[in-house]
């Protein structure tokens, strides 16, 4: 699917037109034009190129999946890769690969249909004031919508990670499991934006310092905004890795406590144990010995029993054993 766009001195003069009339409407130097492809095949982009001239090597680069992120520069266009990222509803992070051509007077932008471009469209449809830029207002309001989303992201891992350092004293054994288990999820959300959105910083750095000419004065400050959300996300995702390596350490370490506690209560009810084991056993020696047969003996043996027993309690109780 295919969705074409026209602009004129800053207002919108067509839509919808067919991808053969776009050579014809970017001749005109007052002219730009955004082209949004949904799951394109060979053919869309071989018919795109050939109306505005890109790059083979682009055209290539834009029909294979997993591409980095990474701004490319060719004699007329430049090839954008950005990701697209947001929550699922099972509490996953999703990740959404977006590519854009930018020509002189043309943004051609490719994505699956998962990707919402209503974000785009609504920043477009609030900044019009500034439409007369032309192609880097475009690329401005794709490249600020990514940006917003993942900043929504990374608001949200930092809200996850504080609800898990109030969770952290929970002394049940589920919480503690669970606890690494969000852990471990969102470290690799962090990592996974440290590792497709923060790069998008490098090309929006080049962009704003000359490597697209067409970047003028007037729309500088939008992409100089974008950047510095760029380099907060880069900075806030190192500062949350850390975060959640600390709650990681320090729930190892209050599960080590807490086998620490266990494992000195079994030591000293064992000790407890252990003396009356001790004390039958030394008066069921085969050897004569005072009150051996009587009542006395008794007696005698199970108040040694409770004494001692009653001494060892209070010994482990007064050093918080038991």
């Amino acid at each position: 699917m295919v969705r074409t766009r026209a602009w004129r001195n800053g207002a919108v003069t067509e839509q919808d037109f067919p991808v053969d009339r776009i050579s014809d409407l970017v001749s005109d130097p007052d002219t730009f034009v955004w082209v949004d492809y949904t799951d394109p095949q060979g053919a869309d982009l071989e018919h795109v190129e050939q109306e505005l001239g890109l790059h083979a090597l682009a055209v290539e680069d834009a029909l294979e999946h997993g591409q980095r992120p990474k701004l490319d520069r060719y004699r007329d266009s430049l090839f954008l890769v950005v990701y697209d990222v947001g929550w699922t509803r099972d509490g996953e992070l999703a990740t959404h690969e977006v590519k854009a051509f930018v020509t002189e007077r043309a943004l051609v932008t490719i994505h699956g249909a998962d990707v919402d471009t209503s974000s785009m469209e609504h920043r477009l449809a609030t900044n019009d004031d500034v439409a007369a830029h032309g192609v880097p207002w475009l690329v401005w309001a794709l490249l600020d919508a990514v940006v917003d989303h993942a900043t929504d992201v990374v608001e949200s891992i930092e809200q996850a990670i504080d609800d898990l350092e109030d969770d952290l004293f929970e002394r049940s054994d589920p919480r503690e499991q669970q606890i690494q288990r969000r852990s471990f999820r969102l470290r690799k959300a962090l990592g996974v934006i440290r590792r497709l959105v923060v790069p998008t910083r490098d090309g929006v750095s080049s962009l704003l310092h000359g490597d697209a000419e067409a970047v003028g004065t007037g729309i500088r400050p939008y992409f100089r905004d974008v950047e510095d959300h760029l380099v907060s996300i880069s900075d806030s995702v190192e500062q949350l890795r850390d975060a959640v390596s600390s709650v990681l350490d320090t729930n190892l370490n209050l599960a080590s406590n807490r086998q620490n506690t266990v494992m000195k209560k079994v030591t000293s009810w064992a000790a407890i144990i252990a003396i009356p084991t001790a004390i039958t056993g030394f008066f069921g020696q085969n050897v004569t010995f005072p009150g051996e047969g009587q009542w006395s003996g008794l007696f005698a043996s199970v108040s040694l029993i409770i004494a001692t027993s009653l001494l060892l309690y209070r010994a482990f109780r007064s050093r918080d054993w038991l």
